[in-house]
């Protein structure tokens, strides 16, 4: 079989890691409006590269035509019409940008244009849905918690913190109130709450609080009594950034300043970037835990899920861009190797009812040396 045709959009942390991961295989282009982002592509690896504003959805209709495939690696707020955009010009997609909206609302459209779009398919939202996905196919699960987070090796004053992803989406995942699953009753709690300390021996003690991670199991997956989840971050972090959201700093209406109008989360996200933002070569780790128990052939099981994974130094990629975008590029892979030929939006816990499509991923991973440990009881 040939080289497939792939076009990546957006050629940020996780986007660049993404095409320099299928360009090994595939034809690989990538799209941004950030000319040093693809210069940095072009230049060293096979990969083409197109200056485009993504915000353009005409623009992005006609780039898309001839490929075989389209990776969407925008950020969230952009997620949903850009999917949208994508599947209305009948090009297979897969997506990482954590959407503020309910993409299974473009089930239908997804279907009438025979397009297969997997979405959510990152290190989490992503592995933790495939997992629990998969176990629901021999067990009746009656609880499922994840704690993930991506951090800094060292911790800098006052945040203790740097993103992966743009400043904007990581304040939306702060102020999006978290929803969960207690008893067979969903309920919502203001994101990062109920906050508690777990520890992990590769890197000691962290803090886990609520966010909205669990997304499209909260409906596939509803008849799990008990599904929770939540974000890690070094202790004395999640204080300093529930003080800013107690000031106003993340509002969206706009205020008036010097007789111009701004969102306050719109300013917030500019300052914090200084900040939180990565440098290219500062080490970070990514870490996951995945608890889930149930029953299983008559005896009560239970299963944990340990991910830990650093900075690669000889590809010079983050952890969390390696980790998400791995997982993205795995399920590019099952779309373009003919695994999955589903029409319509699945997310992760849909593919792995397909048994094989889950080994594949998992492999696909370790294969990249992420290894996702796993231990019974």
């Amino acid at each position: 079989m040939g080289k497939s045709k792939v076009i990546v959009l957006g050629a940020g942390m996780v986007g660049k890691a993404i095409a320099i991961d299928l360009s090994k295989k595939h034809e690989v282009w990538a799209a941004d409006i950030d000319q040093r982002s693809l210069d940095f592509l072009s230049s060293g690896y096979p990969i083409k590269t197109v200056g485009l504003n993504l915000m353009e959805e005409e623009s992005i209709q006609s780039l898309v035509e001839g490929f075989d495939l389209v990776v969407s690696a925008v950020p969230g707020f952009m997620g949903f019409d850009t999917v949208k955009t994508v599947i209305e010009a009948g090009r297979n997609i897969v997506d990482i940008s954590f959407m503020p909206e309910d993409f299974m609302e473009l089930n239908n459209l997804a279907a009438r244009h025979g397009v297969t779009a997997i979405t959510d398919c990152g290190i989490a939202p992503g592995i933790p849905n495939l997992i629990v996905g998969y176990h629901n196919e021999f067990m009746e699960v009656e609880e499922f918690i994840y704690y993930v987070g991506g951090l800094p090796k060292v911790k800098v004053y006052p945040f203790y913190y740097k993103a992966p992803f743009s400043p904007i989406d990581v304040v939306e995942e702060y102020t999006r109130p978290a929803r969960f699953v207690e008893k067979g009753k969903q309920m919502t709690k203001p994101a990062m709450s109920d906050p508690e300390l777990v520890f992990f021996p590769e890197v000691g003690t962290l803090e886990a609080f609520y966010t909205d991670g669990l997304r499209s199991l909260l409906t596939n997956m509803a008849h799990i009594p008990n599904m929770k989840e939540k974000t890690l971050r070094y202790p004395g972090h999640i204080q300093l950034v529930q003080a800013l959201k107690t000031a106003g700093f993340f509002d969206k209406e706009p205020i008036t300043v010097n007789n111009t109008p701004i969102r306050p989360i719109d300013f917030t996200s500019k300052v914090l970037i200084k900040d939180w933002q990565l440098d290219p070569e500062e080490r970070e780790f990514t870490v996951m835990r995945i608890e889930l128990s149930g029953n299983q052939e008559g005896r009560p099981r239970r299963f944990v899920y340990e991910l830990y994974d650093v900075w690669d130094e000889k590809e010079k990629i983050s952890s969390m861009a390696r980790t998400t975008g791995f997982a993205a590029t795995a399920m590019a892979e099952i779309i373009l190797g003919g695994r999955f030929s589903g029409k319509g939006v699945f997310p992760p816990e849909l593919i792995a009812m397909d048994i094989d499509c889950f080994d594949f991923v998992m492999q696909y991973l370790a294969d990249r040396d992420i290894h996702v440990r796993v231990s019974a009881t």
